[in-house]
Protein backbone atom coordinates (compact mmCIF):
# COMPACT_ATOMS: atom_id res chain seq x y z
CA UNK A 1 0.00 0.00 0.00
CA UNK A 2 1.20 3.47 -1.14
CA UNK A 3 1.83 6.18 1.50
CA UNK A 4 -0.29 9.62 0.88
CA UNK A 5 1.77 12.50 1.54
CA UNK A 6 0.12 16.03 2.83
CA UNK A 7 -1.66 17.47 0.33
CA UNK A 8 -2.46 14.01 -1.58
CA UNK A 9 0.36 13.71 -3.31
CA UNK A 10 2.25 10.05 -3.54
CA UNK A 11 5.54 8.63 -4.07
CA UNK A 12 5.01 8.77 -7.58
CA UNK A 13 3.97 12.23 -8.07
CA UNK A 14 7.02 13.08 -5.84
CA UNK A 15 9.97 11.40 -8.21
CA UNK A 16 7.57 12.87 -10.96
CA UNK A 17 7.96 16.65 -9.83
CA UNK A 18 11.57 16.55 -7.73
CA UNK A 19 15.33 15.81 -8.53
CA UNK A 20 16.35 12.22 -8.17
CA UNK A 21 19.81 11.65 -6.67
CA UNK A 22 21.33 10.75 -9.55
CA UNK A 23 20.35 14.25 -11.07
CA UNK A 24 21.17 16.10 -7.90
CA UNK A 25 24.86 14.42 -8.08
CA UNK A 26 24.81 15.32 -12.37
CA UNK A 27 24.07 19.05 -11.74
CA UNK A 28 26.67 19.57 -8.72
CA UNK A 29 29.23 17.09 -11.19
CA UNK A 30 27.99 20.10 -13.79
CA UNK A 31 28.43 23.38 -11.23
CA UNK A 32 32.16 22.15 -10.21
CA UNK A 33 33.13 21.78 -13.49
CA UNK A 34 32.03 25.39 -14.40
CA UNK A 35 33.17 26.95 -11.37
CA UNK A 36 36.83 25.36 -11.86
CA UNK A 37 37.44 27.02 -15.50
CA UNK A 38 35.86 30.29 -14.00
CA UNK A 39 37.07 31.32 -10.76
CA UNK A 40 40.66 31.08 -11.85
CA UNK A 41 40.12 33.91 -14.08
CA UNK A 42 38.63 36.08 -11.67
CA UNK A 43 40.31 39.03 -9.75
CA UNK A 44 39.72 39.02 -6.59
CA UNK A 45 41.31 42.27 -6.02
CA UNK A 46 45.14 41.49 -5.01
CA UNK A 47 47.06 44.02 -3.24
CA UNK A 48 50.08 45.70 -4.03
CA UNK A 49 51.69 43.67 -0.85
CA UNK A 50 50.39 40.73 -2.31
CA UNK A 51 51.20 40.55 -5.83
CA UNK A 52 54.91 41.87 -4.98
CA UNK A 53 55.53 38.79 -2.66
CA UNK A 54 54.42 36.83 -5.44
CA UNK A 55 56.49 38.38 -8.07
CA UNK A 56 59.70 37.74 -5.33
CA UNK A 57 58.52 34.46 -5.39
CA UNK A 58 58.42 33.66 -9.32
CA UNK A 59 61.82 35.82 -9.42
CA UNK A 60 63.07 32.95 -7.12
CA UNK A 61 61.48 30.21 -8.17
CA UNK A 62 63.36 31.10 -11.61
CA UNK A 63 66.82 31.57 -10.16
CA UNK A 64 66.15 27.44 -8.79
CA UNK A 65 65.43 26.80 -12.21
CA UNK A 66 68.51 27.94 -13.36
CA UNK A 67 70.65 26.38 -11.18
CA UNK A 68 68.60 22.62 -10.97
CA UNK A 69 68.68 22.56 -14.84
CA UNK A 70 72.15 23.48 -14.98
CA UNK A 71 70.74 26.04 -17.79
CA UNK A 72 70.64 30.05 -18.27
CA UNK A 73 66.81 31.32 -18.01
CA UNK A 74 65.71 34.42 -19.81
CA UNK A 75 62.89 36.29 -18.07
CA UNK A 76 60.91 38.26 -20.70
CA UNK A 77 58.92 41.15 -18.94
CA UNK A 78 56.27 42.64 -21.21
CA UNK A 79 55.74 46.52 -19.51
CA UNK A 80 52.76 47.50 -21.70
CA UNK A 81 51.29 44.14 -20.90
CA UNK A 82 52.10 43.34 -17.72
CA UNK A 83 52.66 39.96 -18.54
CA UNK A 84 56.14 37.82 -18.21
CA UNK A 85 57.42 34.60 -19.26
CA UNK A 86 60.80 32.72 -18.59
CA UNK A 87 62.58 30.50 -21.36
CA UNK A 88 65.43 27.71 -21.15
CA UNK A 89 68.48 28.73 -22.78
CA UNK A 90 69.93 25.36 -24.62
CA UNK A 91 73.07 26.18 -27.15
CA UNK A 92 71.20 28.55 -29.30
CA UNK A 93 67.57 27.58 -28.59
CA UNK A 94 64.85 28.62 -26.35
CA UNK A 95 62.46 26.35 -25.01
CA UNK A 96 59.83 26.80 -22.69
CA UNK A 97 60.28 25.36 -18.90
CA UNK A 98 58.95 21.86 -18.00
CA UNK A 99 56.84 23.00 -15.42
CA UNK A 100 53.77 23.55 -16.28
CA UNK A 101 53.41 26.42 -14.06
CA UNK A 102 55.25 28.46 -16.34
CA UNK A 103 54.24 26.69 -19.62
CA UNK A 104 52.39 30.23 -20.72
CA UNK A 105 52.60 33.68 -20.04
CA UNK A 106 51.77 34.89 -16.75
CA UNK A 107 49.53 38.21 -16.34
CA UNK A 108 49.67 40.81 -13.53
CA UNK A 109 46.49 41.57 -11.82
CA UNK A 110 44.36 44.73 -13.65
CA UNK A 111 45.12 47.29 -10.92
CA UNK A 112 48.58 46.35 -11.14
CA UNK A 113 51.59 47.21 -13.52
CA UNK A 114 55.10 47.39 -14.17
CA UNK A 115 55.98 50.72 -13.52
CA UNK A 116 59.67 50.61 -14.60
CA UNK A 117 62.35 48.48 -15.02
CA UNK A 118 66.15 48.81 -14.99
CA UNK A 119 68.61 46.04 -15.61
CA UNK A 120 72.22 47.41 -15.27
CA UNK A 121 72.53 50.71 -16.68
CA UNK A 122 69.42 50.23 -19.36
CA UNK A 123 65.86 51.56 -17.47
CA UNK A 124 62.59 51.29 -19.42
CA UNK A 125 59.36 52.17 -18.33
CA UNK A 126 57.48 50.24 -21.51
CA UNK A 127 57.92 47.67 -24.24
CA UNK A 128 59.67 44.60 -23.11
CA UNK A 129 62.92 44.11 -20.68
CA UNK A 130 64.93 40.55 -20.37
CA UNK A 131 66.20 39.19 -17.10
CA UNK A 132 69.17 36.69 -16.49
CA UNK A 133 69.02 33.33 -14.41
CA UNK A 134 72.38 31.67 -14.24
CA UNK A 135 73.42 27.87 -13.44
CA UNK A 136 75.36 29.24 -10.71
CA UNK A 137 72.87 31.18 -9.03
CA UNK A 138 73.95 34.49 -10.12
CA UNK A 139 71.41 37.04 -11.50
CA UNK A 140 71.07 40.27 -13.54
CA UNK A 141 71.77 43.51 -11.25
CA UNK A 142 67.91 45.06 -11.12
CA UNK A 143 65.87 47.67 -10.17
CA UNK A 144 62.02 47.67 -10.92
CA UNK A 145 59.01 49.09 -9.10
CA UNK A 146 55.40 47.88 -9.22
CA UNK A 147 52.53 50.42 -8.88
CA UNK A 148 48.44 50.03 -8.31
CA UNK A 149 46.12 52.41 -9.78
CA UNK A 150 46.29 54.82 -6.59
CA UNK A 151 50.12 55.30 -7.74
CA UNK A 152 51.70 53.46 -4.87
CA UNK A 153 54.93 51.72 -5.23
CA UNK A 154 56.57 48.95 -4.24
CA UNK A 155 60.11 48.64 -5.34
CA UNK A 156 62.51 45.17 -5.72
CA UNK A 157 65.91 45.11 -6.32
CA UNK A 158 68.02 42.13 -7.04
CA UNK A 159 72.02 42.90 -5.70
CA UNK A 160 74.93 42.20 -7.47
CA UNK A 161 76.84 39.23 -6.67
CA UNK A 162 74.90 37.76 -4.15
CA UNK A 163 71.95 37.62 -6.53
CA UNK A 164 69.76 38.52 -2.84
CA UNK A 165 66.16 40.41 -3.29
CA UNK A 166 64.77 43.15 -1.13
CA UNK A 167 61.70 44.49 -1.89
CA UNK A 168 60.47 48.08 -0.20
CA UNK A 169 57.75 49.71 -0.34
CA UNK A 170 58.93 52.98 -1.79
CA UNK A 171 60.76 54.16 -4.81
CA UNK A 172 64.52 52.98 -4.76
CA UNK A 173 67.06 55.16 -6.44
CA UNK A 174 68.82 53.23 -9.50
CA UNK A 175 71.82 51.05 -8.77
CA UNK A 176 75.06 52.25 -9.85
CA UNK A 177 76.67 49.29 -12.48
CA UNK A 178 78.70 46.73 -10.61
CA UNK A 179 82.31 45.86 -12.02
CA UNK A 180 83.11 42.63 -11.34
CA UNK A 181 87.13 42.20 -11.29
CA UNK A 182 88.66 39.67 -12.88
CA UNK A 183 89.70 37.90 -10.78
CA UNK A 184 86.15 36.92 -9.42
CA UNK A 185 84.90 36.08 -12.73
CA UNK A 186 86.06 32.66 -12.65
CA UNK A 187 84.17 32.24 -9.24
CA UNK A 188 81.42 33.15 -10.89
CA UNK A 189 80.98 30.54 -13.80
CA UNK A 190 79.00 27.85 -13.88
CA UNK A 191 80.91 24.55 -12.26
CA UNK A 192 80.05 21.32 -13.92
CA UNK A 193 78.62 18.86 -12.03
CA UNK A 194 81.50 16.76 -10.38
CA UNK A 195 83.88 18.67 -10.87
CA UNK A 196 86.00 19.85 -7.42
CA UNK A 197 87.92 23.02 -8.50
CA UNK A 198 91.38 23.31 -6.76
CA UNK A 199 92.11 25.00 -3.27
CA UNK A 200 94.20 28.26 -4.15
CA UNK A 201 97.36 28.15 -2.74
CA UNK A 202 98.28 31.01 0.03
CA UNK A 203 100.27 33.67 -0.99
CA UNK A 204 103.78 33.47 -0.61
CA UNK A 205 105.25 34.77 2.29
Amino acid sequence: MKQRLPGGLGNDAMAEGGFTLLEFIMVLFLLGGMLSLVIPRISFGDSLTTVARKWVGALKSFQEMAMSTQKTVRLYVDLDRGIYWPMVLEGNQEKAPLDPAWAAPISLPESIRFADVQIGTARKDAGRVELFFYPNGRIDQATMHLADSANNVMGIVIEPVTSRIRVTDQRLDPQQPWIIPDRLRPLLQPVPAGFQPPLPLPPPR
